[in-house]
């Protein structure tokens, strides 16, 4: 995480920086690890974390309110009643565009009330490579999300400092970390989206194609597609 952050210039003296949690691994460990970067990285920096509750029933984050709270980091839950305009008012048939405009808004509109003029996301390698695939598969274009990104709009950049960790990394680490709560999905169309079956695609390709996605990743870096142009390739592979 932190070659990225420096690759990038992710990270700059006197940042407050707000993570998206929703509770997932990525984002939970994403949150851990920028945590613990504070006590070493050479640029000072504050953070804080975000919920942006979707109104399903059942919903309960005080674990990651503890758990920030033993991290020193302010945390706050943005209630909203996006699951009901979703699927129930709207019913929605391809939920997943909307929901997360919705709750990038809500977000974004909190990072400033508290202050932060960045927005760290949870997206990690495997997305890079997923995010590109889609824009190639369904809308013929060659794209993917930025590392960094300025919205202008609200004044904040958006910054991804898990671009060079793989998934499976992720999910160790998280297994690893007993003291890091994880949450379970409530979202119905978890494992039901084009993305889940890109991912299954290309799980399927590369037992044949053995560091197929490191290639496609090395290809985005090669044509400097949406800023991705300072990757050496020199990271780790397991």
């Amino acid at each position: 995480m932190r070659r990225a952050v420096d690759d990038y210039g992710m990270i700059e003296d006197g940042d407050k920086i707000a993570v998206g949690i929703s509770g997932g691994k990525d984002s939970m460990t994403l949150l851990y690890a920028l945590s613990e970067m504070r006590r070493f990285y050479p640029k000072k920096y504050e953070l804080c974390a975000i919920t942006v509750d979707m109104g399903f029933e059942g919903s309960d984050f005080s674990k990651i309110e503890r758990f920030c709270k033993d991290l020193g980091v302010e945390y706050r839950v943005e209630k909203t009643d996006i699951a009901k305009i979703i699927f129930d008012i709207r019913k929605e048939p391809n939920p997943c565009s909307l929901c997360s405009k919705m709750r990038r808004g809500v977000l974004h509109s909190a990072a400033k009330e508290m202050g932060c003029n960045k927005v760290a996301l949870g997206h990690h390698f495997d997305d890079v490579v997923d995010t590109f695939m889609l824009n190639l598969f369904f809308e013929g274009r060659l794209g993917c999300f930025s590392p960094v990104t300025y919205l202008s709009n609200t004044d904040l950049y958006l910054i991804r400092p898990l671009i060079y960790a793989q998934e499976k990394t992720i999910r160790y680490f998280a297994s690893h970390a007993p003291e890091m709560p994880v949450l379970s999905s409530s979202c119905p169309e978890n494992h039901n989206t084009e993305r889940e079956n890109m991912k299954n695609l290309l799980a399927a390709l590369e037992r044949n194609n053995k560091g197929l996605r490191w290639r496609i990743f090395g290809a985005i870096c090669r044509s400097k597609i949406d800023g991705f142009d300072t990757f050496s390739g020199k990271i780790d592979k397991e």
